[in-house]
């Protein structure tokens, strides 16, 4: 019979080198500060602070002697809960702003927020998913939708549509209709041989035409007035106003 080997005997680990597992693990510092604060068994409007800074500060102190790596955001949290418990111990400052009450408060509104997305999160979680509670039919029927236009107009919508159609088809044409005027050149010879006849002043409605055309009328008046102008510049007739829209009364020069 061979004599059995003697078995190695592992050299003892140090402390520092040992496994250690942690099975509980947070989302971020915001999740274990809501861990901590259940751990009160009050409302999270009613949570000592102080005392969740605490477990907080314990938490990361412990975590440090166990050697475990801690993330950047989970120090900061720390560092900032330090700050807090600070300014809830010491003498209040009236210049900082804001106050510590108004932080611990945003706290534990952060807190309570997130304490309802993860509610939120475990109800949608927990409701039936198709496959595993709620199963779907194999060969779903289809539903067949029949569509029958039904027309109601009236003979006026009838004629506008109709009209609408036809004006877009053809083209649109204006027509100027020619009116009756009096020409400027007109109303200077005219001007020329009347004023020509008569020596003493005379009213400028003397000189217009007798027609019974009110358009006519009015054109020749204005045609009659712009030439008197353009003769009283020359220098062969002369105008005279007794007062403001008084009759206007013109003469050979």
């Amino acid at each position: 019979m061979d004599e059995e080997e003697p078995f190695e005997v592992a050299p003892p680990v140090a402390e520092s080198d040992r496994l250690t597992l942690d099975l509980d693990g947070w989302e971020g510092p915001l999740d274990l500060l809501l861990t901590l604060a259940r751990a009160q068994k009050v409302d999270l409007a009613k949570i000592s602070i102080l005392a969740l800074v605490e477990q907080y500060l314990a938490f990361i102190a412990d975590a440090k002697r166990l050697k475990l790596e801690i993330a950047a955001d989970y120090l900061v949290m720390a560092a900032w809960l330090a700050y807090l418990k600070s300014c809830l111990l010491l003498p209040k400052d009236p210049t900082v702003d804001p106050s510590p009450e108004e932080l611990a408060t945003r706290l534990q509104l952060r807190l309570q927020r997130l304490q309802a997305m993860r509610e939120a999160g475990a109800r949608l979680v927990a409701r039936d998913r198709i496959g595993r509670d709620v199963f779907l039919r194999g060969a779903p029927e289809g539903l067949t939708v029949v569509r029958r236009s039904a027309w109601q107009a009236d003979l006026y919508d009838l004629i506008s549509a109709y009209g609408i159609v036809r004006a877009r088809g053809e083209p649109a044409i204006h027509v100027v209709a020619r009116r009756p005027v009096m020409t400027l050149d007109e109303a200077i010879t005219r001007l020329e041989r009347l004023i020509g006849a008569k020596l003493d002043w005379t009213e400028l409605g003397a000189f217009l035409p007798e027609t019974q055309d009110a358009d006519y009328r009015k054109s020749a008046l204005a045609s009659s007035f712009v030439a008197t102008l353009e003769l009283a510049r020359l220098g062969r007739v002369a105008i005279a106003q007794e007062a403001n829209f008084a009759p206007l009364y013109v003469r050979a020069a």
